[in-house]
């Protein structure tokens, strides 16, 4: 926290660490709108676990079937699908981090028909040798 110019209350701010993992995320979402599989996996650890949205539902585990559960969702989004981070917030400690995050990720005609459908992203990170990894993410869209 630091001072704020309202009668010297604190307000929040990001820490370095917050500001390279945003930093992070928004390039990971950037890749995953391109279709860019080394983006993607970039500061990934090499034992990360996933939860998808798709099969497997027990998990996705290691970065070789990690990057391996992308493509499909590639080949989907190249019809024109988005992929568009709406808002992101994140909690860093010194060498473990968190963040989630909403993400419009649909069809144009799926978002006509469900305008406020959302795709919900957690992710967990760890900082090894000073770089920050995703070790974990999961994904899902919410059942009405």
């Amino acid at each position: 926290m630091r001072k704020g110019e309202k009668g010297g209350q604190p307000v929040p701010h990001d820490s370095d660490d917050e500001v390279r993992i945003r930093a992070l995320i928004t390039a990971w979402a950037a890749a995953v709108h391109r279709g860019d599989l080394a983006g993607v996996s970039a500061d990934h650890a090499q034992d990360i676990v996933m939860f998808d949205v798709a099969s497997p539902h027990h998990g996705i585990r290691g970065l070789a079937a990690y990057r391996a559960a992308w493509p499909p969702l590639f080949a989907w989004q190249a019809q024109g699908a988005c992929f568009d981070i709406e808002s992101l917030h994140i909690t860093a400690g010194t060498d473990v981090a968190y963040a989630h995050a909403l993400v419009r990720c649909a069809t144009p005609e799926e978002l006509a028909a469900h305008p406020g459908f959302r795709l919900r992203l957690t992710f967990g990170l760890r900082k090894e040798r000073g770089r920050w990894l995703v070790a974990h993410e999961h994904h899902s869209f919410p059942h009405d």
